[in-house]
Order: C-alpha cells, then sequence, then structure tokens
C-alpha cells in the first residue's frame, strides 16, 4: 500500500489582485484603442509623433510637364468674402490643403503647415490656399481661432477637380508657377522638413 506525501503542496487560489494584474495589459489596450475610436484629440496626438519619425515627409515632384497642368479650376471665398479663381494665381507656386476641423489627421499635421507659413508667408511668390471642408466656414475659423493659426482660411464656392482632390482629408496639392501640379498628397504629412522646404526654394527661383 503505497501512502500519500502529506507534505505536497496544494496549488494556492490566485488572489483577485494577482487575477486583475493578469488583466492590466488586456484593459490598456482596449481603453487606449476606446480612445483612439473617440477621441479625435487622442487620434491627432498618436499621428502627430508618427510625423515626428520623419517617414511622412512631403516631397514635391522635380517633374515639370505640361502634361500635369491643372486645366479645371475652381472658384474660392476668403473668409472677408472676396471671390477669386485658382487661375488667377499662375505665377505663383501655390500651397493647397483640403482640411476640417473635425478631421484628425488635419489637426495633426496643422502644426507642421503653420512652420511652414511662416516662413514662407513674406514671399509675394507664395500663395496658402486652406480650403475649408466643414459645413460652415465660421467653424473653421473658430479652431484657428483656439489654436493661434495664421494660416488664411476660405472655402470652394464651385466644383474641386477630381485630379486634385478626391474627397480624401486631409490633401494637399502644389502648383508651380505655371500651374502644373507638382504634388498631390492624399493623408497626412510633415510640411517642416528641411528637404520639402528646400524643394519649394526652388520652385519659387524656377
Amino acid at each position: 500500500m503505497i501512502e500519500k506525501n502529506t507534505n505536497e503542496k496544494k496549488p494556492i487560489a490566485l488572489s483577485t489582485w494577482e487575477k486583475v494584474k493578469k488583466k492590466v495589459p488586456t484593459i490598456l489596450m482596449v481603453l487606449v484603442f476606446g480612445l483612439l475610436i473617440f477621441s479625435p484629440d487622442a487620434k491627432s496626438f498618436l499621428i502627430k509623433q508618427l510625423l515626428f519619425t520623419g517617414i511622412f515627409n512631403a516631397e514635391v515632384s522635380s517633374v515639370n510637364s505640361t502634361d500635369n497642368e491643372l486645366k479645371n479650376h475652381f472658384d474660392f471665398e476668403d473668409y472677408e468674402g472676396n471671390i477669386k479663381n485658382t487661375a488667377d494665381l499662375k505665377g505663383k507656386v501655390v500651397f493647397i490643403n483640403f482640411w476640417a476641423s473635425w478631421c484628425p489627421p488635419c489637426i495633426a499635421e496643422f502644426p507642421s503647415i503653420e512652420k511652414f507659413h511662416s516662413k514662407f508667408k513674406n514671399n509675394d511668390k507664395m500663395v496658402f490656399l486652406m480650403i475649408n471642408m466643414d459645413d460652415d466656414i465660421k467653424i473653421g475659423q473658430q479652431f484657428y481661432d483656439k489654436k493661434n493659426y495664421s494660416l488664411p482660411i476660405a472655402q470652394a464656392t464651385s466644383a474641386v477637380p477630381k485630379e486634385i482632390y478626391s474627397g480624401s482629408l486631409p490633401t494637399s496639392v502644389i502648383l508651380d508657377k505655371n500651374g502644373i501640379v507638382r504634388m498631390r498628397h492624399t493623408g497626412f504629412a510633415n510640411y517642416d522638413a528641411k528637404n520639402f522646404h528646400l524643394q519649394i526654394e526652388k520652385m519659387l527661383a524656377e
């Protein structure tokens, strides 16, 4: 007859705190995903961190073929109520950004655009056209005022050609002095990179 070892330790049941500790990573993951889904500010913060990696730097094409000339222009109204047309901007390098105050990627890239604007705003051959896609331009202006942005705000007053804007926000376009599309970037990007500014300076000198 074999006797049982009475000294053998029985497994101790996990305490409530130990059970909770094991679930902490899962709980944190759920909280993070919840924030990203429901909080535009959280999404914007995460995208800003991605911009710092340098992977999302903007780049201007060196190809200035007339095949890429913007043939379908559109009207826009600035915040003072002046109606203009993009065709009137020939002879200048034009940066066009389609954005909305509810768009996290737009919010994330705005600081870099503001810095880009501050560097070139005094150049009379450079135009910044920030096309606000909110239903009411006053909503966009309130966003500007809250963030203390100095970028010029405008809204399209006629159909925007699909060759430069297909409905995705944000979308940025650069036209050279001849109205040729030298950049069309869908999604967020960093516009405060040194190399990008050098490309703009080269276009301004053409």
